[in-house]
């Protein structure tokens, strides 16, 4: 079979034979392997993570180390719609690597990897590594290779199965890059070489996890010869092809369509690139020199420097025909122009940390992992703030409450506008006008204004019908009606022209109404009589309480009033006018029985889901009613993470959800024409509370740990136990007391809340007490027994197994000797006469009862205190010593 490794290489000249001997192949085997493990519930799945990912097609995933959580940020609308929560890496440096279906992490302070499940945005695996740079993942599209830098080794996967892809391409350990151009191609340099090479991905089996076919593997191999061999080389890939620089020859070499060129670069300080270079042009950032050389065509085109001072720059990134480059000292990114000219200053946080900018879905990405805030910049170079921990997304902290509408704009103001339809229908010496409403423009209208027939009529502004008499039959008349408002009149709009006749048709003989749940009103009424003419159409007209406007004309016997036509909640009756085709229009047909139009409510408002922090997995959630849209609300329909609920209160309580669930909150109003529109929000239940050591002290008797808590949005409680002994109340720092000097402990801190426990570990040792045997002989006594009394073994500073004399003896200290005491107790009577100088008196009733347990030999024993002496105490203090 052939393998990648046979592959001739494409560049302009051959390429140096490599060594494909490598050391610490078991270490790559096991590093690959774990990466697959950790990449498993992740990688271009089917079905819901599919589908998940493919509506964030502009999206892009940014690190928050303060709050050890990842956001998800659309490009488009410059919003998180998706917080999750990364646990233990508050503070971290945080690889990211992403498509639209896959999302890896690697921590570079513990070297974890973590694989997330877009589907349902939990972390689904892990796995340890090296701490630090050297192992990672690239993605582009379906292909996945997994570069082991220091190795050397390249190995393609199939994303689906996560089985190896043929054989791995090697190369010399020490290899640098490991990214994918734009045309799909994996480009890695190979300093020891001096080379560059591109490495095409195999297509993937028919069926996910079947083996290879013969001769499937990595298509070919690319290898271009860029620098003398053991060059410090950068790379960065093209949108089809890469640029290497050589920072020892200071100077870059572009490889693009098979063909290398070579543009010798003026820096006296180490040049940098980012991982990808979108467009023609590539920047090179010279941090020392605050300059940024654009190379182009084989060439340097301009350079330009970049304002401030400090050396903390990141390489500047092209995007959109400008040059983005971050100062990390200040939190500042700078926007130059083609020509690097500086035409933007995006100021930051204005406190020194890293910045991240990427370009990805066709918009660049700022981001600096230790702030709230992030930014966007589209294809237009318009720049828009994104907060990263937004609350009224999935994922996010319970919403606080909304603050109060901003009072609305005043509109406008000025005469009103000319009114709609108007239409005219001939009677027996008279006409009906008709018409919709003209447009207010900021002034509530007052009156409208019918002229015509030598007749001038103002009606109200909620009479939109009049019947004109007194004309003659037989000439013809036009009419026209303004409206008015308190700016004065509006323009006039004139109806159609009629003729008044005595051959006018009947009025249909009946009306009826219905209001129908869809929020429509259908009106009927009988064929009308049209005495010798035709009926061309019908005209109906609707009354409420002190006013009438036209309701709409129709062809047929009955009437169809649209959905908000007519306002919700108000009673409403129809007449109905004949007209002819000539024109001719009836009387007005008997009144109809009046109705209520309705439909299904609005969505309710100010909906509120929040925690319940002492009851697990539960939410209590409130709104607002609904607005009911003509007829009662009689109850709601709560839906918390798919339990269904129905309430007739606007709050609730839901339970029986799981622990640090997320969940979407969605209420409906019903009323007797079914349930109405819903709102949404989300929420999250009181998770198992998190905690985390973050120091500890001791003196002889006690231990000191000092903690954080996440308290999962509960109420929480903490407590601290090791040697039997325990310590509660504070959620940052317990002490923990009556332990042994100089022993050494393992505290146990254990946070809880309504959704359970969780313990941390702290291993501490108390500090030692030490104390002296003493014995000093009485030399200046008379009695010449004091001058060797303490020489005799059985008069003093004997060690006992227990707390007398009468116990047995284990040996005895001393003199002087330094002994570490554990703890003391309570035994037989001694008294030291004047063998102790300080100790006591030297009477026979002043004895001490004290025996002072210590460390002797290989084992313990006890000491009577009055031979015994605890250092940097009173010579009569037991100090701290506990009890034994």
């Amino acid at each position: 079979m052939t393998t990648i490794e046979d592959v001739t290489s494409a560049g302009a000249q051959p390429s140096r034979p490599r060594s494909r001997k490598l050391r610490g192949g078991l270490v790559t085997v096991g590093t690959v392997a774990a990466l697959l493990a950790a990449m498993g519930l992740t990688v271009l799945g089917l079905g819901a993570a599919d589908n998940a990912v493919a509506n964030y097609d502009a999206s892009s995933w940014l690190w928050s180390a303060t709050r050890s959580e990842m956001a998800r940020v659309n490009g488009i609308t410059a919003r998180v719609d998706t917080r999750m929560e990364v646990p233990g890496a508050r503070q971290h440096q945080m690889q990211v690597t992403q498509t639209d279906r896959l999302l890896i992490l690697r921590d570079l302070n513990t070297g974890q990897v973590s694989s997330l499940d877009l589907a349902t945005l939990q972390i689904t695996a892990t796995t340890p590594t090296t701490p630090g740079l050297g192992v990672n993942v690239a993605l582009h599209e379906n292909d996945a290779f997994v570069i082991d830098a220091v190795q050397g080794i390249v190995r393609q996967l199939d994303p689906r199965s996560l089985t190896p892809i043929g054989e791995p391409v090697h190369y010399p350990p020490g290899i640098t890059g490991g990214a994918f151009d734009g045309a799909g191609r994996l480009w890695v340099a190979v300093p020891s070489e001096g080379t560059v090479s591109a490495v095409t991905a195999a297509e993937l089996p028919a069926t996910p996890g079947a083996a290879p076919a013969a001769g499937l593997s990595p298509k070919q191999v690319e290898t271009y010869e860029v620098a003398d061999q053991h060059h410090e080389l950068v790379v960065s890939t093209l949108d089809d092809g890469v640029a290497v620089l050589d920072r020892t020859s200071a100077s870059l070499v572009t490889v693009q369509g098979g063909r290398t060129q070579r543009a010798a670069l003026n820096m006296t300080a180490p040049g940098s690139l980012p991982p990808r270079t979108s467009g023609p042009q590539v920047p090179v950032t010279v941090a020392g020199q605050r300059k940024v050389h654009v190379v182009r065509d084989g060439g340097e085109v301009r350079q330009f420097n970049v304002p401030g001072a400090g050396d903390r720059l990141t390489p500047a990134v092209a995007w959109a025909d400008r040059f983005y480059c971050a100062d990390e000292d200040t939190g500042t990114v700078y926007a130059f122009d083609a020509n690097g000219q500086l035409v933007d200053t995006i100021k930051g946080s204005g406190r020194p940390g890293p910045m991240e900018l990427e370009v990805r879905e066709n918009h660049l990405f700022i981001n600096p992992p230790n702030s709230s805030t992030a930014r966007v910049v589209d294809d237009r170079n318009q720049v828009r703030e994104v907060n990263k921990y937004a609350n009224d997304v999935l994922g996010g902290d319970p919403p606080p409450a909304p603050p109060p509408p901003p009072p609305p704009k005043k509109p406008k103001v000025g005469k009103p506008g000319a009114p709609r339809a108007v239409t005219a229908a001939a009677g027996d010496a008279s006409a009906r006008v008709s018409w919709q409403a003209a447009a207010a423009n900021g002034a509530e209208i007052t009156k409208y204004v019918v002229a015509g027939a030598g007749q001038r009529h103002e009606v109200g502004a909620n009479q939109r019908s009049l019947e004109i008499t007194g004309l003659t039959n037989g000439e013809t008349y036009t009419f026209q009606v303004h409206a008015v408002n308190a700016k004065g009149d509006g323009p006039a709009k004139r109806s159609n022209p009629v003729i008044p006749t005595a051959e006018v048709p009947d009025p249909p003989a009946s009306v009826t109404a219905e209001a129908r749940p869809d929020g429509t009103v259908l009106v009927k009424w009988p064929d009308a009589n049209g005495q010798g003419n035709k009926i061309a159409r019908y005209a109906v007209t609707a009354t409420s309480a002190g006013a009438s406007a036209p309701a709409g004309d129709s062809t047929k016997t009955e009437l169809v009033v649209p959905a908000g036509h007519l306002e919700y909640g108000t009673q409403y009756a129809f007449t109905v006018v004949s007209v002819t085709d000539k024109g001719a229009g009836s009387k007005a047909s008997p009144v109809s029985n009046s109705v209520v139009p309705f439909a299904a409510p609005d969505a309710p408002t100010e909906l509120q889901a929040s925690t319940v922090a002492d009851q697990p997995g539960t939410i209590s959630v409130r709104w607002a009613p609904a607005v009911d849209n003509g007829r009662p609300v009689t109850r709601y329909l709560v839906d918390v993470g798919g339990k269904t609920s129905e309430v007739t209160d606007t709050r609730t309580t839901v339970g029986g959800l799981g622990n640090g669930q997320n969940v979407t909150v969605k209420v409906k109003a019903v009323n007797e024409a079914g349930p109405g529109a819903e709102a949404a929000t989300t929420a999250r239940t009181v998770a198992p509370p998190r905690i985390t050591v973050t120091g500890s002290s001791a003196d002889a008797t006690s231990v000191t740990v000092s903690f954080t808590v996440d308290a999962g949005g509960g109420n929480v409680t903490c407590s601290a136990a090791t040697g039997g002994k325990t310590a509660s109340g504070s959620c940052s720092s317990l002490r923990v007391t009556g332990l042994m000097p100089g022993t050494a402990y393992t505290v146990t801190v254990t946070a809880t809340n309504a959704a359970g426990k969780n313990s941390a570990t702290r291993n501490q040792s108390t500090a030692a007490v030490y104390g002296r045997a003493i014995c000093v002989n009485n030399t200046s006594s008379s009695d010449p027994e004091q001058h060797t009394w303490c020489d005799n073994p059985d008069n003093a500073m004997g060690v006992y197994s227990g707390t007398s004399m009468s116990t047995t003896q284990v040996g005895r200290a001393k003199y002087n000797g330094r002994y570490k005491a554990l703890c003391k107790a309570r035994g037989e009577g001694i008294n030291d006469y004047v063998y102790n100088p300080g100790k006591m008196g030297t009477s026979p009733n002043d004895r001490t009862y004290d025996w002072i347990r210590i460390e002797f030999g290989n084992n313990t024993g006890y000491i009577s205190f009055a031979w015994f002496n605890l250092e940097g105490y009173d010579i009569n203090s037991t100090g701290p010593l506990p009890n034994c």
